[in-house]
């Protein structure tokens, strides 16, 4: 494969000056213009789009970092991403920091020193601040983590307000809300809509925490539906916490919807093919990502934000896990 020194050879001329025409960063005479070009059709070579990177800093690649690729919530949102980059012309690299602070550290420096154009970011520790090191444009993706960062997010505090007051004219009465990690906005954020929902309705709740983990919150729930029997209602503020609420229910022999009702929080594609299918509250995935990628591509082609923050509403999906609203 030819090199950039083999086309500066052949066109008899210095690699510096193959550089200048390659990046169109300087002045290169039309002898040697043509001399290159010749060149290059001769040697049928084709520029490194890393040494090219290397010598401007700019690059169409974009970073994606996520904070865990078993939750079917966050391969959905990366497709949009990737959608809409390839759309623009971008390619995306993305990265899972598998919910560890030093991991999703780690990712930012990496991308940052292989010069991508811009990052995604879903923290997994939104406390944390390391991301402030990175001197490119960058989003927020699902999860804010500073005012000054473009963010995209789900109005969460809606969602869990309309996840908890169907539950209540479904006819439940002592529910359970299964939260997210504390350290979490987003978690924080449903639980506020759960509590809100609550108090309008002058009723007394559970509310336990768990990762957003199928097999760990199967576990969390059995153990404390056991030794709770009157909940016959759960809030859950992911869908993978909701459906191991379901496997946790099958497990101890109560029917769904009649003894218990469950309304997740997400809207994955998973759970329309789980039986019974999942209620949820159903956040627009796509346009989150596809939103979340265009804002980073105006910060990388220099054009100004009309908005910095964009929250997009949620919708209520009622499939089996509930059951119809009591009529008045």
């Amino acid at each position: 494969m030819a090199t950039i020194s083999d086309v500066a050879k052949l066109a008899k001329v210095s690699v510096a000056t193959v550089s200048r025409f390659l990046n169109d960063s300087g002045y290169v005479g039309t002898k040697s213009r043509e001399s290159i070009e010749n060149a290059i059709k001769e040697l049928n070579y084709v520029p490194s789009e890393v040494a090219r990177s290397l010598s401007t800093k700019q690059s169409d690649i974009i970073g994606l970092i996520i904070p865990d690729i078993k939750n079917p919530f966050f391969p959905e949102l990366a497709r949009a991403v990737e959608d809409t980059a390839f759309e623009y012309g971008y390619t995306v690299i993305l990265c899972n920091s598998d919910e560890n602070a030093m991991k999703e550290k780690h990712y930012l420096e990496k991308l940052t020193k292989k010069y991508v154009a811009g990052i995604i970011l879903t923290s997994i520790i939104e406390q944390e601040n390391h991301w402030q090191n990175v001197k490119l444009p960058i989003v927020a993706l699902d999860r804010p983590i500073d005012s000054k960062v473009a963010t995209v997010t789900t109005n969460n505090q809606k969602g869990a307000e309309l996840a908890t007051s169907y539950l209540l004219e479904c006819g439940a009465k002592n529910l359970l809300c299964i939260s997210g990690p504390k350290n979490m906005t987003s978690s924080q954020t449903r639980i506020e809509g759960f509590k809100a929902a609550l108090h309008r309705n002058g009723v007394d709740a559970h509310i336990i925490e768990s990762p957003y983990d199928f097999e760990i919150a199967e576990k969390i729930l059995y153990d404390y539906l056991k030794t709770n029997p009157s909940i016959d209602g759960i809030f859950a503020c992911s869908d993978a916490s909701a459906i191991g609420a379901l496997k946790a229910a099958h497990r101890l022999k109560l029917r769904i919807p009649e003894d218990l009702q469950i309304v997740g929080f997400d809207g994955i594609q998973v759970g329309n093919v789980v039986t019974p299918s999942l209620t949820t509250v159903a956040q627009n995935i796509y346009l989150l990502g596809q939103t979340a990628a265009e804002l980073l591509i105006k910060q990388i082609e220099g054009q100004k934000l009309e908005q910095e923050s964009i929250c997009i509403d949620p919708e209520l999906i009622i499939r089996e896990t509930t059951r119809k609203e009591r009529s008045e």
